[in-house]
């Protein structure tokens, strides 16, 4: 039974495993090349079986205190008109919003404090090398530490090195032709607890989300396929945004003002992490590291919070660490396939290209959004996920 666990990556899906791991007496060290633990970031959901798993480590609760008040989406014109509104359900908590709507780094923050009473972390190192061998792992820090580790598991997140140090050529990403950015912007008397999405020609688009925190999250998005600007520097990354969208309406010339004093700036071309196998010996794949599904998919958190208690699960309670990294994957496998078969085309059809285009794509939620379909349209955004079976596992 592999007992001395190695995580690489404090994310959700590396916090949520260390969690589980560390409270049912395995020896767990998180690895976490940032310097300190890393606030920030966008909105996340967690619905359906990600919500057992809160529930479980006890800490639902606390996720919906800390949640960012969002209670709904509209979509605007260039005067701030609402062409079409979904409200978080009342009853089923579902929508495009949905009832644990959260930041992304307060439910990491909130796993962290949990996860800290149960296992070591150590930030600012990261791993040079892993020696995969039959009884065990050996790695080599970059600073300079050498420790020997029965699992190592790698949930650094969507552009994983020790990934492709461990699985060579294995990734085939699908690119979802998006470019995206978050950041944080001051918050406006008129900023409201809505998600408030323009659309602008060329696939452009500018969003505003509430938080908790005082402040507003800004998002930029561009429908393209990628040409390499996710490898620019920050600052690059900046002009690149403040040129493509210096013609754009609405709040655009607020969200590209406050971009420039922007402490938490996240830049990147989404694509989806496709991987044949998850483990290779003492090495093991979870969270984006394994899956990315981009935010495209809907279900992140949900997966990474899921994947985290299934991965423990398994090895909790089958001793053989063949048998239980292949079945983690054997349970998690068809909730990931199902999550990253969204069409390549819906983002095209989510980002209109044309004046025409958003006038119909606006027409359209219009409808959507009426009493008599807003029943099945909120299903549709909380479609039934092939959900892994928990009961095998540890309740806490």
């Amino acid at each position: 039974m592999a007992r001395r666990i190695l995580i690489t990556g404090a994310s959700i899906a590396g916090i949520t495993t260390a969690w589980w791991l560390g409270r049912h007496g395995y020896e767990v060290t998180v690895v976490e090349r940032a310097p300190g633990f890393r606030d920030g970031g966008q909105n996340v959901d967690v619905r359906g079986v990600g919500r057992e798993v809160l529930r479980r480590m006890g800490l639902e609760q606390a996720a919906l205190d800390g949640g960012t008040g969002e209670i709904g989406t509209a979509w605007v014109d260039e005067d701030g008109e609402v062409a079409a509104e979904f409200l978080t359900d009342a009853t089923t908590g579902d929508g495009p919003t949905a009832e644990m709507e959260i930041l992304r780094g307060d439910l990491a923050h909130l796993l962290y404090e949990a996860a800290r009473h149960h296992a070591g972390f150590r930030f600012g190192d990261s791993i040079a090398e892993v020696e995969n061998g039959r009884d065990g792992a050996q790695v080599t820090f970059e600073s300079g530490r050498r420790e020997a580790f029965d699992l190592v598991i790698v949930a650094e997140g969507v552009g994983s090195a020790t990934r492709d140090r461990v699985f060579p050529g294995e990734n085939d990403p699908r690119w979802m032709d998006m470019t995206i950015a978050y950041f944080t912007i001051p918050r406006t008397p008129d900023d409201d607890r809505k998600w408030r999405w323009y659309h602008a020609a060329g696939g452009r688009s500018v969003s505003l989300r509430p938080d908790p925190h005082g402040t507003t999250r800004a998002m930029l998005t561009i429908q393209k396929p990628p040409e390499g600007e996710q490898e620019l520097c920050v600052e690059d990354q900046k002009a690149w945004l403040r040129e493509r969208f210096a013609d754009v309406g609405w709040e655009a010339p607020r969200v590209l003002a406050g971009m420039a004093g922007t402490e938490n700036f996240y830049f990147d071309v989404l694509r989806q992490v496709r991987m044949k196998r998850w483990s290779n010996g003492r090495v093991v794949l979870t969270g984006d590291a394994a899956w990315c599904v981009t935010p495209l998919g809907g279900v992140g958190a949900t997966l990474a919070v899921t994947g985290g208690h299934v991965l423990a699960g398994e090895l909790i309670r089958t001793p053989d660490l063949a048998e239980a990294l292949a079945a983690y994957e054997a349970a998690m496998r068809p909730m990931v396939d199902q999550a990253q078969g969204v069409p390549k085309i819906a983002p095209r059809l989510m980002n209109p290209h044309s004046k025409l285009g958003i006038h119909l794509l606006h027409g359209v939620l219009n409808v959507a959004s009426r009493p008599m379909l807003r029943g099945l349209t909120t299903k549709m955004f909380a479609r039934d996920q092939k959900e892994p079976d928990l009961s095998p596992y540890p309740q806490g």
